[in-house]
């Protein structure tokens, strides 16, 4: 294969930070979108955008994601550890600029949802809000936070209490077919992509 570059461990570290945290963000390829909600003691409501929601088990059914350092205010973080519960809420098409302007540092007590044009959704008497405009939403409740000794962040485990989604999108095997809904994923910190199905596969067996 011709032009392949080598970028070793030296040369990354000594990119300028946001080069750097751009080009090891985009290494692992395209990543899941989600805006996670949460509500403070006071009712204070925050919505931010997460790139790192990963599935974590299926039995109980865990979700986990990626809270970075504290050095500054972290109000997601914050919250969650405050009242025990958080939503996510996938990100479609028609709201990319509303999900990407949550990333945004808003002071503490500023509501993002209404910063940026969103709007929170109460269901079945839980108290965090669901983001309205999202066509797949998950209200959790908290397990465990376990930080991460290396680079000072922490692992946010929840388990999955409910889930709102389109009967459309449900298949038989209980997959879903997110792509029915333009829900999309990411790359690095600012690229958007929608994603196509290319195939199906059966559960693989030895053959």
């Amino acid at each position: 294969m011709k032009d392949i570059v080598n970028i070793n461990k030296l040369q990354i570290a000594n990119m300028e930070r946001l080069e750097r945290v751009a080009f090891v963000n985009s290494l692992s390829g395209f990543k899941s979108l989600n805006l996670i909600a949460s509500i403070d003691g006071n009712g204070n409501e925050n919505v931010a955008i997460f790139n790192s929601v990963v599935h974590l088990g299926a039995d109980p059914a865990l979700l986990g994601f990626i809270n970075r350092p504290d050095e500054v205010e972290r109000n997601t973080l914050s919250n969650i550890k405050e009242t025990g519960y958080y939503t996510i809420n996938h990100i479609q098409e028609s709201f990319i600029d509303a999900a990407h302007q949550t990333s945004a540092r808003y002071p503490k007590g500023v509501s993002e949802f209404e910063a940026v044009g969103l709007t929170p959704e109460y269901r079945d008497a839980f108290q965090v809000p669901f983001v309205k405009e999202s066509s797949v939403q998950i209200s959790l409740s908290l397990v465990e936070v376990l930080p991460i000794t290396v680079n000072n962040t922490y692992l946010i485990i929840g388990e999955i209490l409910d889930v709102y989604l389109p009967k459309s999108i449900l298949l038989e095997d209980g997959s879903l077919a997110i792509e029915r809904i333009s829900t999309v994923c990411g790359s690095s910190l600012n690229g958007y992509h929608s994603p196509k199905l290319i195939k199906r596969k059966a559960y693989a067996k030895v053959k």
